[in-house]
């Protein structure tokens, strides 16, 4: 897991062979005019997800305890503060069923090690091994979603 600025974001782009192409997405949006949904930036290898939606409370969020497989979430909050709780993989004991390979989810019974915070300008990298649990807040958090399928 990644937590960072905006600003650093550019230090990432070795990492993965799309993070540039998903960083210059992220810089070139006019956060005024986005409109939520699901749009292809490089058909299902990279795409993202404008969301606009309330903050949830702690239990809500962690009831949908999260890792991905094939794709690395790259999640950046303009406006609200979001919460997120996190724990590693390796550390995960209680899997809630099955991996869904067509959303590309496993949720965890496990409660998180820790919370953080992202304010508006920060951004989080969630790599297959982080668990996450999102949107944890009050009021309105407006963030991209990136989604980079895992090479």
């Amino acid at each position: 897991m990644i937590i960072d600025e905006i600003a650093q974001i550019d230090k990432y782009t070795s990492l993965h062979p799309l993070f540039e192409k998903a960083f210059e997405y992220i810089k070139s949006l006019d956060t005024e005019k986005i409109k939520n949904g699901k749009f292809a930036i490089q058909g299902d290898d990279l795409f993202v997800i404008h969301a606009a939606d309330n903050g949830v409370p702690m239990l809500d969020s962690i009831a949908n305890f999260e890792c991905h497989n094939t794709y690395i979430d790259i999640q950046y909050v303009y406006a609200g503060v979001e919460t997120v709780g996190y724990k590693s993989r390796d550390l995960c004991v209680e899997p809630r069923g099955e991996y869904n390979s067509e959303k590309d989810v496993l949720f965890y019974e496990d409660a998180p090690d820790f919370f953080f915070k992202l304010y508006p300008g920060q951004f989080g990298i969630y790599f297959p091994n982080d668990v996450h649990a999102p949107m944890i807040g009050e009021g309105m958090i407006k963030k991209l979603v990136l989604k980079v399928r895992v090479k």
